[in-house]
């Protein structure tokens, strides 16, 4: 690194930096220099930049020039406030903070206090004896936590120890003589942990400080929080130095934290605590009970110091109107007078980021664009979906996968039916298995949650949660599920049918016990702000469902079409389900045909009721896609009813459903390959779709164009042959009927051939859709239900940044856009979407949007998500 600039400071009323330089100063001192240059009362100080964080992990520390720029910033930062670092008569103390560009609140390193020693405590004892000697022993303990890696656990027992022996509630009661003593023994602490005495010189402190807010940017929660809210590891952290000033010097001194607007609920109302005589250490500790800036009561500050907490109300409107956001405000005030340590915008819960944006409009502070950026699709999220009550206690058992968001309590069940009796009894169910499937649907239906030992993000249990807008937890490797004796076992806990359990979603928690939920709450500003999103996006969103009621769900919540009907899904009512093992256990095709014929009727209805639900918009219907071997009994004692009914014994029956199994069912005889063998089930298929868009159409006036979708093709030519069963089949339908109707006959890209020949398969299509899940599987070689037991640790350790069956890989990613160009170059018109389970997902959202996709698909209960996202991603490009 050559010896460019790296140190920007910032005092009397002039700074180096500005806000706009986030990206090298980080939020703090970009902050700290605009409040700065609008005059604030701000301490002097400086900003060590981001680059040099960069540069000191690939340089093993050394960074050209740094050491002589910070030299010539303490310089001018003594002379600004008037002391001398070091100095026993009056020293200068400074404060040493880390501020990456993105806030990461509480995730690395501060050092406060920093600069004394056995000489500066003197000059700072002016002040007041306790307050330096306890500034002292302060400093001790957390520089020797922060920079030498003492366990803070040391200091706090002498501390405690003491307390007890005084009888002393708080730190406050003991005296300046008890905290020189202090002093003492934590000085012996770190010479028997160190073998090395307490570092006395005020530079080498400065630069330890340093060292490690630089090396806190790696620790393990800093490096887990930039994992959770997609933090980059390449932008490093800020460092800044700041003169201290103090809060704990007597009674005309506090410290406090304040927000221009309520971070709850939005509500414009200045909001915070503050503590009479403290250090803003221990407003985040909480060792102390913080005090009400204003409201009822004698103890605000509106009280307490009326002329300070007027200068904090005209900072408060000064901030918010110059930043045009709701802002959280550090402060401190030292013998009655105020300083400000930081702004910054504040992180506000979902409904709050919601209405702030909303009133902002109103008032003229920002325009409607501004006000869809300020909320993020997860805000959105979090708003359709019950939640826990933040302040309540919870008992955190196991951890799996938050594969669908919310929270959901009730009483442990462990099999479906299990779970249809016990709900018909009024009893709230949560639904354990050690993975679901088809069959489990009804349970599913009626559990308030679904958590599951194997499974993945795209799971069974995790995709038709997600589309019933139920609360899920995948993959929770340690718990033990026995179906059998119906118990779960997490390590020595033993959780039995009846038992009460809490799920969050989100986080993944499984929690023993009851906890309070707060409900979803959207009102007239979410819709505001959905529509406001709406006139930005460029992408279509539809839904992933299977019923109507599913697709008026959907529609309600701004859906614009349905992406994926599966056709499948509408086979598992016990009535049909009988029809469907007839079919599939026939032995030719009059018999599967008259099987069909009995299924025919139930599948018209079905997509009546959907055409209905999403009258006029589009709606692509997936032919049947699993291997049939789902579809039938498990255990030969359920074969006699169906042997009985089509007079073969059970032996027979046995015999054909073992010749159905399958080694690797996911890739083997499924999707298309079904219709090629037995194209009398697309023919079933396609003439209840098309019967069901004709009776609408002659009927209700209906303007109806089904899109019915062939899935998992690979080779052109199996398209070009289902394409034209398909076609004869509705056009026959069509002419019977005399209806006037138009459709579209397209696929489903799940394969990497498909994709690498989209201008081949593209020949015989009218749509894509792909289904980037099982797309994804199929590229990886991976099993989406099976991967979940290592994809965490592949994420842990960096190999993968994040799971390619919730975010779309950028591999997969170059087969979408490969078979889109493609498929687009022998058909311009080409209608390209997505349907798997990353049409949700914000940023595989972004990606669709950028690949120039024309929609995407997810479950109902993540299409208003899908189209906040879609909004963001078109103001990202630029479309905007």
């Amino acid at each position: 690194m050559t010896d460019s600039k790296h140190v920007f400071f910032f005092g009397n009323g002039s700074a180096d930096g500005a806000s706009s330089m986030k990206n090298e100063l980080g939020g703090k001192g970009a902050n700290l220099a605009e409040m700065t240059n609008l005059g604030l009362p701000v301490p002097a100080g400086f900003t060590i930049d981001t680059a040099s964080c960069v540069h000191y992990f690939e340089n093993n520390g050394h960074i050209n020039g740094l050491r002589e720029q910070v030299s010539v910033a303490m310089s001018a930062l003594e002379d600004a406030m008037g002391k001398r670092f070091g100095d026993s008569a009056d020293p200068l103390l400074v404060s040493v903070r880390s501020g990456g560009r993105v806030s990461m609140p509480g995730m690395m390193d501060t050092v406060l206090n920093l600069g004394l020693n056995d000489e500066a405590v003197q000059g700072l004892a002016r002040g007041g004896a306790r307050f330096a000697w306890d500034s002292y022993r302060r400093f001790i303990q957390m520089y020797s936590d922060v920079v030498l890696g003492i366990h803070l656990k040391h200091f706090e027992d002498a501390l405690h120890a003491l307390k007890e022996a005084r009888g002393a509630a708080v730190d406050t009661e003991l005296s300046a003589q008890d905290m020189q003593g202090l002093v003492a023994t934590y000085k012996r602490i770190v010479q028997s942990k160190l073998g090395r005495p307490f570092p006395t010189d005020p530079t080498e402190q400065l630069w330890g400080a340093i060292d490690a807010v630089f090396g806190s940017w790696n620790n393990h929660h800093a490096i887990e929080y930039r994992r959770q809210n997609g933090i980059s590891d390449e932008w490093g952290t800020a460092v800044n130095v700041q003169a201290m000033v103090y809060g704990n010097m007597g009674d005309d001194c506090a410290t406090g934290v304040a927000f221009t607007r309520d971070p709850g609920t939005g509500e414009k109302r200045f909001f915070g605590e503050y503590l009479i005589n403290a250090q803003g250490e221990d407003v985040v500790a909480g060792i102390r009970t913080p005090l009400p800036l204003n409201g009822e009561g004698s103890n605000t500050l509106e009280q307490v110091m009326p002329e300070i907490y007027a200068q904090l109300e005209e900072l408060r409107h000064k901030l918010e109107g110059h930043y045009r956001d709701m802002q959280d405000l550090e402060f401190t005030i030292q013998q009655g007078r105020l300083f400000m340590l930081q702004t910054r915008n504040g992180k506000r819960t979902a409904a709050a980021a919601i209405r702030i944006a909303v009133d902002m409009v109103a008032e003229g502070s920002i325009d409607e664009t501004t006000a869809v950026q300020r909320v993020t699709a997860e805000q959105v999220e979090a708003m359709l979906h019950s939640r826990l009550d933040p302040s309540a206690d919870k008992d955190i058992v196991a951890e799996g996968l938050g594969a669908s968001p919310g929270a959901a309590c009730g009483q442990l069940v462990f099999t479906a039916d299990d779970a249809v009796a016990w709900s018909e009894a009024g009893k709230a169910v949560i639904l354990a298995r050690p993975e679901t499937s088809p069959e489990d649907i009804a349970g599913m239906g009626v559990a308030e949650g679904i958590v599951t030992a194997r499974g993945g993000a795209t799971s069974h249990a995790a995709v038709v949660a997600r589309g019933m807008g139920k609360t899920c937890v995948a993959g929770v490797g340690s718990l033990q599920i026995d179906t059998e004796a119906k118990t779960a076992r997490i390590g020595d806990l033993v959780l039995n049918e009846g038992d009460t359990v809490t799920l969050e979603g989100t986080e993944g928690w499984v929690i023993n016990g009851s906890v309070a939920m707060i409900d979803p709450e959207l009102g007239d500003d979410f819709k505001q702000v959905m529509e406001w999103a709406d006139k930005l996006r460029r992408l279509g969103v539809r839904t992933n469902a299977d019923t109507p009621h599913d697709a008026q769900v959907a529609r309600d919540f701004g859906a614009e079409g349905i992406g994926l009907c599966r056709t499948e899904h509408m086979f598992f009512d016990e009535e049909r389900i009988r029809a469907v093992r007839e079919m599939i256990l026939s032995s030719n095709i009059t018999e599967r045909r008259a099987a069909l014929a009995k299924i025919l009727p139930m599948q018209r209805d079905d997509f009546i009721g959907i055409f209905r639900a999403m009258r006029d918009l589009p709606v692509t219907i997936r032919l049947l896609d699993p291997p049939l071997h789902e579809f039938l009994p498990h255990h030969r004692a359920e074969l006699g009813p169906i042997a009985e009914q089509m007079g073969v014994s059970v032996d027979v029956l046995a015999a054909r459903v073992e010749g159905l199994q399958e080694s690797n069912p996911m890739l083997g005889h499924r999707g298309c390959r079904l219709a090629i063998t037995f194209p009398e089930i697309a023919e079933m298929q396609t003439e209840a779709i098309v019967s069901a868009a004709c009776h609408l159409v002659n009927e209700e006036g209906f303007t109806i164009v089904p899109e019915i979708m062939i899935p998992l093709v690979g080779l052109a030519e199996e398209l070009r042959i289902l394409r034209a069963v398909v076609i004869e089949t509705a056009d026959r339908v069509i002419a019977a009927s005399g209806a006037k109707l138009d459709y579209l006959v397209g696929t489903m890209i799940e394969l990497p051939r498909a994709a690498l020949t989209a201008d081949e398969v593209g020949q015989h299509a009218d749509f894509f859709s792909f289904g980037t899940n099982d797309l994804t599987q199929t590229t990886f070689g991976l099993s989406r239900d099976d991967a979940g037991k290592f994809l965490p640790d592949y994420i842990k350790a960096g190999i993968l940044a994040a799971d390619p069956f919730a975010t779309i890989d950028p591999a997969v990613g170059q087969l979408v856009e490969l078979a889109t160009q493609k498929g687009r170059s022998v058909r311009s018109d080409l209608k390209v979407g997505i349907c798997g389970e990353h049409g949700g997902d914000p940023a595989s959202v972004a990606f669709c949007h950028g690949a120039g996709l024309d929609y995407v698909s997810c479950s109902p209960y993540r299409v208003p998500v899908a189209r906040m996202a879609a909004a963001h991603a078109a103001l990202k490009d630029g479309d905007i």
